[in-house]
């Protein structure tokens, strides 16, 4: 990804292993400035900061019940006492089992803490340099309320909060409904940095607020139709005919009259799932239908062990595993499936009538060609990079941890709990990403290393050096955040180091400083130059500055 390539070229980090980065000083300055806007709009929203631990015991990850469930992703290692421990990919139950021992009484309540800090996921494919490492910066925060109405109203609090923030880091970002994965709780929603090179989906009506990634989007339902008489199941010859595509043009009848039969394997166990001819499995949704920690489509071989049919030709009648279905295949009547039997299919085939559902579920990938659930407009599949999450937890990990407070009544309660985090070190990658030309970073004024680079064109000539020296030190005693590049290099390697690194304005001390008395001041975002004597050069720098933060902290979520 670019990010990762001009931070590599600008000497913002350096590699040290698979998924784990040293920050040099550019790069941590950047980080810096994420994390202040997030203290200050934590501490704001009535957050208070802490910091816990990065090791963990087992116990309390097994008292939780994750210890198994989170996966390979959890580092786990034994210390020289053989007592099993994990580094922290996330702390739930380590604030829990801090404020179960610490808070007793609803008057106590509400609580919300965060902090800043490492953490550390095993990921199986480390790629995008800091978009997805295994070492990362992440802020994350925990609410602890008396009821549910009270974690509703802290969620908002928490969303409005992330609205701030990532508005004052200068991104173009979407909040979207998301899927809790292993986090867990009842709802959650991501904040999306929109770029063409985001490694996830999001789905976004046109004309309402609807957004959501493809693991949780939906789509408007196929409107009920009078259903026709039932005609009598036929099976047909298809010779060689194994794809939707082949089987349809073969039948001349259209995808959508056809249902497919596709096996997967839920934590190893055989599933047959139904779906309509045009669309397509959106698996974390069948993950969750099915409680499993893991499914993935089963090959033919595997297909063949289970049903004794060859892949293509598989179909839900007399069916001896599990049978699931999409929602719109319970709006279908006389479709088309396969026959069990090798180059044959069925036709005027019924759900009920020639076989049984388990369950029906909101199963598929959502199109563009699909319409909005919430209005009906047109939705659009755009791009995105997951910079922030928060989640209502509810009462998972209270109750799991036999995490109790007593209420106005005396009665013990399970706290009501909610999650909220940001990859605060991804942020900083995920600004790149959307700002950036063919020269470099075009970094937002808010997370800029600094806000000027100063450049002394002639390192030999007196003159120049003792201007640019001067208004160095006049920059920084006016509040002016400024980097001075005073090596002895050409003046078009300093420029182009200048537009590599990204800082938004550049100032520079050259020769028109030696003829006119001017020094030249331009801005990264839009190329703009124009010069300015010496004595009103740091006034012009400061209304810049101070119009670049405005315009970036006015940045909406849309």
């Amino acid at each position: 990804m670019i990010s990762h390539q001009l931070m590599l070229r600008a000497g913002f980090i350096r590699k040290l292993a698979s998924g784990i980065y040293s920050y040099l000083p550019l790069g941590l300055a950047a980080i810096r400035k994420v994390e202040q806007i997030v203290r200050e709009e934590m501490n704001r929203a009535g957050a208070q900061e802490l910091l816990l631990p990065m090791v963990q015991p087992a116990e309390l990850w097994q008292e939780s019940g994750r210890w198994q469930k989170y996966g390979p992703e959890l580092l786990r290692f034994t210390d020289r006492h053989q007592r099993e421990n994990c580094l922290g990919p996330t702390h739930e139950e380590v604030i829990t089992d801090l404020v179960r021992m610490n808070v007793h009484s609803y008057r106590e309540l509400p609580i919300n803490l965060y902090q800043i800090q490492t953490k550390f996921r095993d990921e199986i494919r480390p790629r995008f340099g800091l978009m997805r490492g295994r070492e990362f910066i992440m802020k994350d925060g925990y609410s602890f309320d008396a009821t549910d109405e009270a974690a509703g109203e802290t969620y908002e609090k928490m969303n409005r909060a992330y609205q701030r923030i990532f508005s004052r880091c200068g991104l173009k970002f979407r909040a979207v409904e998301a899927d809790s994965g292993t986090i867990g709780g009842s709802f959650s929603r991501e904040f999306m940095v929109l770029a063409d090179t985001g490694e996830d989906t999001i789905v976004v009506c046109k004309n309402c607020s609807y957004a959501a990634n493809m693991e949780k989007a939906r789509a408007m339902e196929s409107p009920a139709v009078e259903t026709p008489d039932l005609l009598p199941m036929e099976k047909i010859e298809t010779p060689g005919k194994r794809k939707v595509k082949a089987v349809t043009e073969f039948l001349n009848i259209s995808a959508k009259e056809l249902v497919k039969t596709l096996v997967y394997l839920a934590d190893g166990k055989p599933v047959a799932v139904l779906m309509r001819g045009d669309h397509e499995v959106q698996e974390v949704k069948l993950q969750n239908l099915l409680g499993a920690l893991e499914v993935e489509m089963a090959d033919d071989k595997q297909v063949f062990d289970v049903t004794g049919v060859p892949t293509g030709y598989l179909g839900p009648v007399s069916l001896e595993i599990k049978v699931v279905a999409d929602l719109e295949v319970m709006k279908m009547s006389n479709f088309a499936i396969g026959a069990n039997e090798k180059n044959f299919h069925s036709l005027n085939v019924n759900v009920g009538r020639d076989f049984e559902v388990s369950e029906f579920a909101d199963l598929r990938m959502v199109t563009a060609d699909d319409r909005c659930p919430s209005c009906g407009g047109g939705l659009k599949l755009t791009r995105g990079i997951e910079v922030g999450h928060i989640f209502k937890l509810g009462t998972s990990y209270s109750e799991a941890l036999n995490a109790t407070f007593l209420d106005n009544q005396g009665q013990e309660q399970p706290f009501v709990m909610g999650c909220y985090g940001i990859g605060v070190s991804r942020s900083v990658a995920a600004a790149i990403e959307q700002n950036h030309d063919k020269d470099g970073m075009i970094l937002p004024m808010p997370i800029a290393p600094v806000q000027v680079v100063l450049l002394n064109l002639s390192t030999k000539d007196e003159e120049i050096t003792q201007a640019a020296e001067g208004l160095y030190k006049e920059c920084l005693a006016r509040g002016v955040e400024v980097l001075m590049d005073d090596r002895d290099e050409r003046p078009g390697v300093k420029f182009k180091d200048a537009d590599l690194i990204g800082i938004p304005i550049r100032l520079t001390v050259g020769r028109s400083f030696s003829k006119d008395g001017v020094v030249e001041i331009r801005s990264r975002r839009t190329g703009e130059t124009f010069t300015a004597s010496l004595s009103e050069t740091v006034e012009r720098l400061k209304k810049m500055i101070d119009s670049e933060m405005v315009a970036d902290s006015s940045i909406n979520s849309q």
